[in-house]
């Protein structure tokens, strides 16, 4: 129901960043309307790793949705990684602080619950079944967005913030005139779900360094594991025709790697064989982008889940009292706030990433960081907390653990030095 003046906050898309994102500007104090163009309660995103980053650990934890994720099996995730060195797993006594764990549980169960929440939660108004059409402007301004329902019900919502957290292809996004800067990938991405798998490393993910081919087992709720391959473009035709054998194939030829007859295929394949970095600016006068609306890269590393819960924070976080007074200035240097946040906390991680999803094998300083990780606790440490996306990557490849890296290589080549050279 329309609030009489209109709302301080409009967020078009209930996804993960906009149910987090309405749950914590209503707690703010803010009158929010959550508009979703799905009616279904129990829709969910489909296509999706659903390995949520333990860097997104507290934001999950301040939202009171973390008992809710383990009362629904939710699984507490690490990951052991599989390179030409070696196992690669964070030892247990961790010098980087971050959170212990994230939490792997799939979609048709996360989003449900988290929307839910958020519709429950005092100040939310929530809209399904209505779709963005155009946006409310003045001055140069964003003051608002008309929808779309059934039967062509027209609604105009008044906001003083409009928040677009309608995913990759984000239809507020376009009414902005925001365009996507894209990067290319040269990997083709194909997953299925099997249902009691046994993995040798237990209830821990475990994820193939193949170079360039990229493979990954994760544990999940009830018992299901989703099972992934990212090979490179040039074997498209062979995955396309027949993406069972194709995986089978590949897991039957990967060391340490569970064997999928042993446990049962419980859903189609997925695939995807175009799926190019989307970047785009976060921020205009009265509008903010969140999740994958804002920054939507390579699936193979699991950040999109953990990115959404954060970035949900942040923007309210730098919001805060701002939306809800007629000082549009104040907005305005909230919103550079929290696009300058996403930057310092974001911009490296997209670089790299964008960079290796290319196609390419590791460069020098990937060989480097991942091959002393391999051999050394310090340095496991270092690049565990960067895979979890709780440090950036200037801190990852800083002075001091590029020197312990080429120290740990320089010290094993002396003893064995055809075992541990740079290859």
């Amino acid at each position: 129901m329309l609030a009489a003046s209109g709302y301080d906050v409009a967020i078009v898309g209930a996804s993960i960043a906009g149910s987090a994102a309405a749950i914590f500007f209503a707690r703010q104090g803010a009158r929010v309307a959550l508009i979703e163009r799905d009616s279904d309660p129990a829709a969910y995103k489909k296509v999706c790793t659903h390995f949520i980053q333990s860097s997104a650990t507290p934001t999950i934890q301040r939202l009171g949705l973390a008992g809710p994720i383990e009362a629904a099996g939710g699984v507490r995730n690490e990951v052991e990684l599989h390179t030409r060195w070696g196992k690669i797993v964070a030892p247990s006594q961790q010098v980087i602080a971050r959170p212990a764990f994230g939490y792997s549980i799939r979609r048709e169960k996360l989003d449900p619950m988290l929307r839910q929440m958020a519709a429950a939660t005092p100040g939310v108004d929530f809209m399904p079944g209505f779709s963005a059409h155009e946006l409310l402007t003045s001055k140069g301004r964003i003051r608002g967005v008309t929808v779309y329902g059934a039967g062509g019900a027209q609604r105009q919502i008044p906001a003083r913030l409009v928040v677009g957290a309608d995913g990759r292809h984000s239809r507020i996004a376009s009414l902005a005139g925001i365009v996507a800067r894209e990067k290319p990938t040269g990997r083709i991405g194909y997953f299925a779900y099997y249902r009691d798998l046994p993995l040798q490393s237990g209830d821990r993910s475990q994820m193939w360094f193949l170079e360039p081919d990229i493979a990954y087992a994760f544990p999940n709720d009830d018992g299901m594991t989703l099972v992934a391959a990212m090979p490179s473009h040039d074997k498209v035709a062979e995955w396309k025709a027949d993406p069972e054998t194709a995986m089978n194939r590949l897991y039957e030829a990967i060391p340490d790697a569970p064997r999928l007859a042993s446990g049962r295929l419980v859903s189609p394949f997925f695939g995807t064989i175009d799926y190019p970095n989307l970047i785009r600016e976060p921020v205009r006068p009265g509008l903010a982008l969140i999740g994958d609306a804002a920054l939507c890269i390579d699936y193979l590393w699991g950040v999109g889940c953990g990115w959404a819960f954060q970035s949900a924070e942040w923007l309210a976080d730098a919001v805060d009292e701002s939306c809800k007074g007629a000082d549009e200035a104040r907005l305005d240097k909230a919103l550079a706030a929290y696009a300058q946040r996403r930057k310092s906390e974001l911009a490296g991680h997209e670089f790299l990433i964008s960079d290796y999803a290319t196609g390419r094998d590791f460069n020098f300083i990937e060989r480097l960081m991942f091959s002393a990780a391999a051999l050394d606790p310090a340095c496991a440490d270092n690049l565990s907390a960067f895979g979890q996306r709780c440090i950036t990557a200037n801190a990852f490849i800083g002075p001091k653990n590029l020197a312990r890296a080429a120290w740990v290589k320089a010290r094993h080549a002396i003893g064995s030095p055809a075992q541990n050279r740079l290859q």
